[in-house]
């Protein structure tokens, strides 16, 4: 998912799919542990997204300190 879709998103939405992505990651790690992962480009991408949504829930603090400073 690129970022412009997760700053379309509302903050609850991010935290539940980072969420669940944090989970899959931890799946994904024991399959590719135990030797059933085929191809382990998904760990990179999962792991891309999971960034992806803590970048932008950084940025939605961010927005909402200035927004007090003001």
């Amino acid at each position: 998912m690129k970022a412009k879709e997760w700053r379309e998103k509302s903050l609850e939405e991010i935290r539940q799919k980072e969420k669940e992505l944090v989970e899959e990651l931890f799946n994904l790690r024991m399959r590719s542990a135990s030797g059933q992962l085929e191809s382990t480009a998904a760990l990179g991408k999962i792991k891309r997204d999971i960034a992806r949504a803590e970048t932008v829930m950084k940025e939605c603090d961010l927005e909402d300190v200035r927004k007090k400073m003001i």
